[in-house]
This record gives C-alpha cells, sequence and structure tokens, in this order.
C-alpha cells in the first residue's frame, strides 16, 4: 500500500482480512497511517483492530485467525456461504462472481473462490462494479458481522469498518 494515504477502506479492510503475514506486523505504522485517513465509522473500526494487532503477538494472532475463519462456519470470508451453503445455488452465485470480475477487465485468480471476501473487497475498491458487488451482499456481510461479534473476535472490528462504508440494511 505503499505511502498512499488515500487508500480505499475495502483495501485496508481486504488486507487485514487476510492470514496475518509477518508483512502485516513489519507495516502496521502504515496501516495505522492508512486507517488514520478513512472515514469516521471505518477509522473508529479499523483503530481498534490495528491496536489489538499491536498488543497480541504474531503467533496468536495467526492461531486466532486459523480458529476464527477456518473453524467456525459462521464466520466463513466465502460470501455466497451464507446465502447458499454448499448447495448448486452457490456454484452458480460464484459464476456471476466471475462474470462480474471479467466484465470490468479484471481477470480473477483460480488461487482462490472468487466469493472470497479480501478478493471481492479489493475489486470493490478498483471498481464500482466492485462496490455494487459488496452493495448487493451486504446481507451475508451483516450475517458475518455478527457471527463476529458472537464468537467475540476483534475481526468484527474489520467487517464493521466494510459494513460502514454501506448503506443501512433495511428490516428484512
Amino acid at each position: 500500500m505503499s505511502g498512499d494515504a488515500t487508500v480505499h477502506p475495502f483495501k485496508l479492510a481486504s488486507v487485514l482480512l487476510q492470514y496475518p503475514t509477518m508483512s502485516i506486523f513489519d507495516g502496521l505504522d502504515e496501516l495505522d497511517a492508512v486507517a488514520a485517513s478513512t472515514p469516521r465509522g471505518s477509522r473508529e473500526a479499523f483503530g481498534r483492530f490495528l491496536r489489538w494487532l499491536r498488543e497480541t503477538a504474531p503467533t496468536d494472532v495467526a492461531q486466532h485467525y486459523v480458529e476464527t475463519f477456518d473453524l467456525r462456519r459462521r464466520c466463513a470470508l466465502y460470501l455466497t456461504y451464507y446465502r447458499y451453503g454448499d448447495t448448486r445455488k452457490r456454484g452458480m452465485s460464484m459464476l456471476a462472481f466471475k462474470t462480474a470480475y471479467r466484465n470490468a477487465g479484471f481477470d480473477p485468480s483460480d488461487d482462490e473462490l472468487p466469493d472470497y471476501l479480501p478478493l471481492i473487497l479489493d475489486f470493490a475498491a478498483l471498481s464500482p462494479r466492485g462496490e455494487s458487488l459488496v452493495r448487493a451482499h451486504s446481507a451475508d456481510l451483516e450475517l458475518l458481522r455478527r457471527a463476529l461479534h458472537q464468537a467475540n473476535t476483534p475481526y468484527a472490528d474489520v467487517i464493521e469498518a466494510v459494513c460502514a462504508q454501506l448503506p443501512k440494511l433495511g428490516r428484512r
């Protein structure tokens, strides 16, 4: 995220939601600067998360990440999972994600499923079509946000920061 303090909040969230490598810890000062430049609702949530990163040993963060996202289905970082589980409809929805990427001129990697939240957030930071995709899945993000709060994990703050950039959900 080289020095540009005007990084989109979705890009910052994408970085923070990926498996925590040492580069995250090495770049905490830069991440703090980027977080400080985001809109207020996101800024506060990012700040809480980054404080936790600073105060927690890297091995503990990595273990917490695995326990949160890999061992709890309700906290999966795959957006179509909330709506469709492991059904045929999920496959069709993932095809729609791939189509959205390609229609915007992006060629998604086959290294990750197209509904992987950090990938979607990267796309949303670069393209209005990506932002539309995030908005279309705001209810799924809300389910993830609630599950992370129930799991009492600091990662809830990262999703909180993303949701702060979206229109509020209606009653449904």
